[in-house]
């Protein structure tokens, strides 16, 4: 079970995360979360709703503080996206993301049988290989250290994948026995985030950016934030069905399908080594599966 939660959430956050890119693209990251993150927030709340269980402070506590991990997150990797190719930003944050629960899973006692941890083994080198970025790259243009690297899309990537891997390792730590609520929980942390950082963009004299405008860009943007919250309920049921590390590897290949996505809309080119890594992946989850 925790394969196939693992792989449908590993869906969702892929297409999701094609969607915002495609709307961060026609205005801002912070602009974009102010569609998604409201709207997931009503989606994980009716689901709450109809599924029941008791709202418990503690694991809603740990769902806010995984929140605001993701939120924080979410900001990094929408600007990633405006700022570097989808089949590069994608899989850098992902690798981050897959990284840091395996670790934690490890430490924490979890063993996997030969041929699962071969598969995740395989997971994470098909991440890896997704992620290679090809020479030659433009440089992010003159400025401040610090300027050029919230400029940079690798590097906003590997801190949106580090704060998601966080994301993943609080939401195991929340709890199952309360049904959705520290989804309810975390989806409250990310809107904090969005309405702090417009918060310091109005005190700062600051401008969000261009209005989201057009009827396309802002059923996109819905869309977007629906699967996304779809994509976290996936996830923290995976991550209770089963182990840390195996739950959070299987979700992580979402670049794969963001990826694919960007080839067909953008005609984003996939190199040879993207081309094996996608092989790996699957080999990687044919053995996570048999195994």
């Amino acid at each position: 079970m925790v394969t196939v939660l693992a792989l449908a959430a590993a869906l969702a956050y892929g297409v999701a995360d094609f969607l915002g890119g495609t709307v961060t693209r026609g205005s801002t990251a912070i602009r974009a979360l102010t569609w998604c993150v409201p709207i997931g927030l009503a989606v994980v709340l009716v689901s709450a709703l109809l599924t029941g269980g008791d709202v418990s402070a503690g694991p809603m506590a740990w769902g806010f503080v995984a929140g605001l991990c993701g939120g924080g997150g979410l900001i990094a990797f929408y600007r990633a996206l405006a700022r570097g190719p989808m089949s590069v930003v994608a899989p850098v944050s992902a690798l981050a993301a897959a990284v840091i629960p395996v670790a934690v899973g490890v430490a924490q006692g979890e063993r996997l049988d030969a041929s699962v941890l071969l598969g995740v083994l395989l997971c994470l080198v098909a991440i890896g290989l997704v992620s290679m970025e090809a020479g030659g790259e433009k440089e992010p243009a003159a400025g401040s250290g610090g300027r050029r690297l919230l400029d940079s899309g690798p590097v906003m990537a590997g801190l949106s994948g580090s704060c998601f891997g966080v994301f993943f390792v609080l939401l195991n730590e929340a709890g199952d026995g309360t049904g959705l609520w520290p989804i309810v929980g975390a989806r409250l942390g990310n809107l904090a985030i969005v309405v702090v950082a417009l918060l310091f963009l109005a005190a700062r004299g600051g401008n969000a950016g261009p209005k989201l405008s057009g009827r396309t860009l802002i059923v996109l943007a819905l869309l977007s934030g629906s699967l996304d919250a779809g994509a976290n309920v996936l996830y923290f049921l995976a991550v209770h069905s089963g182990m840390l590390s195996l739950a959070a590897v299987l979700t992580s290949l979402y670049p794969a399908i963001t990826v694919l996505l960007a080839r067909v809309a953008y005609s984003e080119r996939l190199r040879a080594v993207q081309r094996v890594g996608m092989a790996v992946a699957v080999a990687g989850v044919a053995l996570v599966t048999v195994g």
